[in-house]
């Protein structure tokens, strides 16, 4: 069993610190709930981890099947419950890719693929939060 472990140390006010393997993680809160927009958005790192995931497994994937693109973008958003506790209930992945000659049939199969198989983040999002994927293509 793999297991993850971060320490999280309160800075005081709304203000975190966390240890990542890959380095530290300030967060902090918005202005109006006592924090000093000093930080990332705890809920917010959640979407941009979401978009790691999967982004590590495109990026893996567009190597492996030797798919030509110039660049990718991934953009997601998350809508959240009106009530307490505020979760994502749908959230959006958009998937952007660039270049001269995109192989659309390709690119699908390397986004199922992180989508349906691989990225583990994605797969804890479905057990809360509708995801709706969307892939978009631009010629350059």
């Amino acid at each position: 069993m793999n297991t993850h472990q971060v320490n999280t140390k309160w800075l005081g006010y709304m203000s975190f610190e966390s240890t990542n393997p890959g380095g530290l993680i300030k967060m902090d809160s918005d202005s109006e709930f006592g924090g000093n927009n000093d930080g990332l958005r705890p809920k917010s790192m959640m979407l941009a981890s979401l978009a790691g995931c999967t982004g590590i497994d495109i990026a893996s994937l567009v190597e492996k099947m030797r798919a030509e693109i110039d660049t990718f973008t991934i953009d997601v958003e998350g809508d959240l419950t009106e009530e307490h506790p505020k979760f994502y209930h749908t959230v959006r992945v958009d998937y952007n890719f660039y270049g001269s000659d995109l192989d659309q049939t390709k690119l699908q199969k390397i986004v199922d693929l992180s989508v349906e198989k691989y990225c583990g983040v994605m797969e804890m999002f479905r057990h809360f939060a509708k995801v709706e994927v969307r892939i978009n293509y631009f010629n350059q």
